[in-house]
Formats: C-alpha cells, structure tokens, sequence
C-alpha cells in the first residue's frame, strides 16, 4: 500500500494572501479542542521536534481514531491548509530534515525566512477565491 506525506523540507509556508490578520494570534482555548489548537500546542511546545505528517496526523487521523497506516493510506492536506496558516498569522518552517516550527507573521524571524532566497517558498491556500 502506497504511503502518502505531508512533509517538506528546507521550505517556508507563508501565510495565506488572504488571512484576515496582521500578526500571529493564538487559535482560543475550547472544550474539544480544535484542529488549530493541537497543531499549535505541538509546534509551540516543542519547535523542531515534529515533522508535518506528525502534526497533521495527531490533529486529524488520531482523532478520528486511525492508525496512521491507515491515515497516510490516501493523500491528506498539508500544513499550507491548516488554520494556522490561512486564519491565524502563522507561517510554517520546515528545516533540512522535515522538522517543522511556527513563525509568527509580523516578526523578524518571518520577515527573514520570507526573504531567504535557500528555501523553497510557497503560500498557504487561500480561504476564497481570489
């Protein structure tokens, strides 16, 4: 069975064209919490720690109770449609091995990851249709 992934490397996401903020906010605090919520937990914790497909699999496959054979059996959406990336300001650094860590929109570290012509740059996806 083919494995699908998620992951990149020496790569920068930007924040979508679109998103609706200038800086980085934190995704709020719920009962269950959301799909934002568990990425940011994991990559605010622990930067450099986490691949993508280990992101997206704790935030969607666990929850919905699949092993990630199971889960990475077909393609899933990568981390430039993650709600980070496309609602709350955040860009996403993947390093030469796939580790990945959040980058606040507005800050130094983003405005140089953003301008480092060494990594491959591609935006988050767009909430509508431009």
């Amino acid at each position: 069975m083919p494995v699908h992934t998620t992951n990149y490397a020496n790569t920068f996401i930007e924040v979508a064209a679109d998103c609706p903020v200038a800086q980085a906010e934190e995704p709020p605090l719920r009962t269950t919490p959301s799909v934002a919520r568990i990425q940011f937990d994991m990559l605010v914790a622990d930067p450099y720690r986490h691949t993508s497909d280990d992101v997206v699999y704790e935030s969607n496959g666990r929850r919905r109770g699949l092993s990630r054979e199971e889960f990475f059996a077909k393609g899933q959406p990568c981390l430039r449609a993650s709600p980070l990336t496309k609602r709350y300001g955040w860009g996403v650094h993947h390093d030469a091995d796939g580790r990945i860590a959040l980058v606040p929109a507005g800050s130094d570290q983003y405005r140089e990851l953003a301008a480092d012509p060494s990594l491959q740059h591609v935006n988050a996806m767009r909430s509508s249709r431009a």
